[in-house]
């Protein structure tokens, strides 16, 4: 059967976890993972990903940990957040061959208090923000990135504002929408409620959020290959 949406045990087990966030506690409960959280993820990304490739045709939509899916587990050794096991699933669907965090992509997560989808790159590396710089440079690029972002702004999108206050080097304070040369990330977010993935609805909802999404999507995905070619 098609995938339609998430069990409506999915968010009361995320709870669960928030409340026993302990490895003993999750090792007991593992089943419930698998058969709340994690098939259906794995589910929802073949559906998904069929529907954006119609969208996309080269996305990439791949059901296994460490592609499409986040690990369940926490890296503490990284992390603020000392808890070992996660209650937000994230889920991506990402173009090309760099590694997904650093490629224009459709993303959401969910956790038990929201639902959020997104497009873009949520944090440039310093080989892509030098790619991005020198890329917004040409007036047509700059120009045309700006007018996406009015336009997710005018739907009532949130768009990533600017990172520094300060211009980089190269750039002049004559330049115009200057503030595009201080980003360090490009994305464009909306929340929902955390209950939209357990309904009907949810696939049609997500795929008119990431239609919309498109332009910045592929702006971002044709600025990135001119780090493929540096």
């Amino acid at each position: 059967m098609p995938f339609e949406h998430f069990p409506k045990e999915a968010i009361p087990f995320l709870r669960s976890i928030e409340q026993n966030n302990t490895k003993e506690w999750f090792e007991a409960h593992k089943d419930g993972y698998t058969k709340y959280i994690l098939e259906p993820s794995r589910a929802f990304v073949e559906e998904m990903g069929e529907h954006l490739q119609a969208l996309v045709p080269t996305i990439n939509a791949i059901p296994k940990i460490n592609h499409s899916l986040f690990r369940i587990y926490r890296d503490t050794r990284f992390s603020k957040d000392k808890t070992p096991i996660k209650s937000k699933i994230g889920i991506i669907f990402w173009q090309g061959q760099d590694i997904r965090m650093q490629s224009s992509c459709f993303y959401l997560h969910f956790s038990p208090r929201e639902l959020l989808i997104a497009s873009g790159i949520r944090t440039f590396d310093p080989d892509l923000l030098a790619a991005y710089r020198d890329y917004i440079k040409v007036d047509k690029n700059r120009e045309a990135l700006h007018l996406i972002l009015e336009a997710l702004k005018n739907r009532g999108y949130t768009v990533e504002e600017p990172h520094y206050k300060r211009l980089p080097r190269g750039f002049d304070k004559k330049m115009s929408l200057e503030y595009l040369a201080r980003m360090k990330a490009i994305a464009v977010y909306h929340t929902d409620k955390a209950s939209l993935i357990s309904e009907k609805k949810l696939i049609p909802e997500l795929y008119r959020h990431y239609e919309t999404f498109l332009p910045l999507q592929q702006w971002l995905y044709v600025m990135s290959l001119t780090k493929s070619r540096d």
